[in-house]
């Protein structure tokens, strides 16, 4: 299969990047890469998303990893795995065979590995430049399930499924693969449900994971782990707390011991982040969209400096709040410096272990195994915005009568984005601009 029919495929499945922001993958499948790197580092705490898919599927996600191979240029495949997970490096060795190719690069059981930028530094030596991409050393990084992904769009396959795992405060953590548009309360009722009757739900776990606030919300292309935590766990407590109150109690207690910027891992790369010297300017009155605080830029939004911090402050929260601040009021990075890593930054690694006692999570840390059962559904809500870009239009009505794997909503003509499939058969009973909702007959 040539270039062009490869990414032309991707394209048509709608795949987008599995396990963040849901970038469309066949734009990166254009790019002049030296290397591709599979990340499979299991980033939050409690994730096994990626772990049991190489378990399972690693002879796709291997087709997939040739196929980026294959459009980008790269001679180097690496797979980036915990070097705790030997079952899943020795399928995925197995998938691999002999091609002189690939490679495994195992990694250490510390928080952020999945970070991009850590990613490529850990596997590549190589420091992505301030507010840059992995490209810019040569490097394109793809998430497991992505590839996963791909590797089926070149059976024919579109994405209409989503593997995520479900733990915390419920009775059976598991893994499942589910269809996009059933409602993230059904997710959790396969896992036994919430022992708690008005829990908190993480949506992509403790660190980096948002506060659900409707249950009824659908699963998308993103969703990937599902944290269920009572409602008085400390992190329950803490993501409910305003943003006034986050940035009273920094600017009232914080005493500038600097723990928040040395354990920052893109300050461990050099990188013109300052958490401790943000919570300084908000003390000084200093406006948020100041372009003083423009370093707030670079975060990666990893909360890690919260982990430091010795008096339980948020600082990544703060960093966090500024940054989405200063893009809205369209404030532009000065930060592109190539720079050099702190000649420390192995020595303030998080463990995960670590985090997860800090986190009082170690009762949750179990295993959460994929199943195999495919569960029912007769009602799926597909949004049509599910990737960075432009939204999708839709191309059905209401009474249309369509199979799985149909295409529902289409990207606007020369727009970013990736198309909307069916994920079940049924009938179109409600069209939006946001949304195709279908019941199945």
């Amino acid at each position: 299969m040539d270039k062009a029919t490869i990414v032309s495929q991707v394209k048509a499945a709608g795949i987008v990047g599995a396990g963040g922001a849901g970038f469309p993958t066949h734009v990166k499948m254009t790019a002049d890469a030296e290397v591709i790197i599979a990340n499979g580092a299991e980033c939050e705490p409690l994730t096994h998303v990626d772990k049991e898919l190489i378990l399972t599927q690693s002879p796709l996600i291997v087709a997939g990893l040739k196929a980026v191979m294959q459009t980008t240029g790269a001679k180097r495949g690496v797979i980036g795995i915990k070097g705790k997970y030997t079952q899943a490096i020795a399928a995925i060795r197995a998938a691999m065979g002999n091609d002189p190719s690939l490679s495994v690069a195992e990694l250490g059981n510390f928080y952020p590995a999945g970070d991009e930028h850590i990613l490529v530094y850990d596997v590549l030596g190589r420091v992505v430049p301030e507010g840059g991409l992995p490209i810019m050393v040569g490097a394109v990084v793809q998430n497991i399930e992505t590839l996963l992904n791909i590797g089926r769009a070149l059976q024919g396959q579109p994405v209409t499924e989503k593997y995520i795992t479900v733990v915390g405060d419920v009775p059976q953590p598991v893994t499942v693969k589910v269809p996009i548009g059933v409602s993230l309360r059904q997710v959790i009722e396969l896992a036994g449900g919430s022992r708690t009757a008005n829990p908190t739900v993480l949506n992509g776990g403790a660190m980096m994971g948002s506060v659900v606030e409707n249950l009824d919300a659908p699963v998308t292309k993103t969703t990937k782990l599902l944290l269920v935590l009572p409602f008085e766990h400390q992190l329950s407590v803490k993501r409910r707390r305003t943003r006034k109150d986050i940035d009273m109690h920094a600017i009232a207690a914080c005493d500038q011991c600097y723990m928040c910027t040395d354990y920052c891992p893109r300050h461990a790369q050099g990188h013109a982040i300052q958490p401790h010297k943000l919570i300084l300017l908000l003390a000084s009155g200093v406006a948020v969209t100041d372009a003083q605080m423009a370093g707030a830029l670079l975060c990666c939004e990893c909360r890690t400096c919260n982990y430091a911090c010795p008096v339980h402050l948020s600082p990544g929260d703060i960093a966090l709040t500024i940054k989405r601040d200063l893009v809205k009021a369209r404030v532009k990075n000065p930060y592109n410096r190539q720079t050099e890593p702190d000649p420390y930054r192995d020595y303030r690694r998080v463990p995960m272990n670590r985090l997860i006692s800090r986190l009082d999570l170690a009762k949750f840390d179990v295993p959460a195994p994929l199943t195999d059962a495919v569960p029912q559904f007769s009602r799926v809500t597909l949004n049509l915005r599910q990737h960075i870009g432009a939204p999708c239009q839709p191309i059905v009505k209401v009474g249309d009568r369509v199979a799985a794997g149909d295409v529902v909503g289409q990207v606007p003509d020369n727009s970013l984005g990736a198309p909307v499939h069916a994920s079940v058969a049924g009938v179109v009973t409600a069209v939006t601009a946001e949304t195709v909702v279908i019941e199945k007959e």
